[in-house]
């Protein structure tokens, strides 16, 4: 009996968690300018504040400044883009220019960047979710977040189908 509240408490979080991150997900599929994203962060850079396979939810904003931790860079299949914080900035012909660090190293990234490049500031993150969403990212991934909640809730069904059944044959022979 014991380890049924065990296995329903555990299917329950794992539905709670699945259903949260596919609603971050979900909100940052729509293509509205200036809306949330989601980023995972694979590398350690960014230590302590953000650990490596964090999610990093940004926000693009009008205006970014020192202090602010920014996503900047390409972001394809090929390339990740960077999660660094504004250490400075300055103006040149009328552009302004951020010079970004990682928290964990020891000098300041070699290029500036234009705001242009920024993707948005960070808002917050959630440590190590990323590992999980980057794993959905793969085949394999894809297959388990499918496969395992399904037979939990095909696995749920049939017990209470099996159940329905013994108890409408307890009643016809009770008849």
């Amino acid at each position: 009996m014991e380890t049924k509240k065990i296995l329903k408490i555990i299917q329950n979080i794992v539905t709670v968690l699945i259903v949260i991150i596919g609603l971050f997900l979900i909100i940052t599929l729509f293509p509205i300018k200036n809306n949330y994203q989601v980023k995972v962060v694979l590398s350690g850079s960014m230590e302590p504040t953000i650990h490596t396979g964090s999610i990093v939810i940004i926000k693009p904003v009008s205006q970014y400044k020192i202090g602010d931790v920014v996503i900047f860079g390409k972001d394809t299949k090929k390339n990740i883009p960077t999660t660094h914080r504004i250490v400075s900035s300055r103006v040149i012909d009328g552009v302004l220019l951020f010079t970004t660090k990682g928290d964990a190293n020891k000098s300041p990234d070699h290029l500036e960047i234009q705001q242009s490049d920024i993707h948005g500031k960070k808002l917050f993150s959630v440590p190590y979710v990323g590992y999980v969403i980057d794993f959905v990212h793969k085949p394999f991934g894809m297959i388990i977040v499918i496969i395992i909640p399904a037979v939990f809730i095909i696995y749920d069904e049939i017990k209470k189908i099996t159940k329905e059944v013994k108890k409408i044959k307890n009643e016809k022979n009770n008849q």
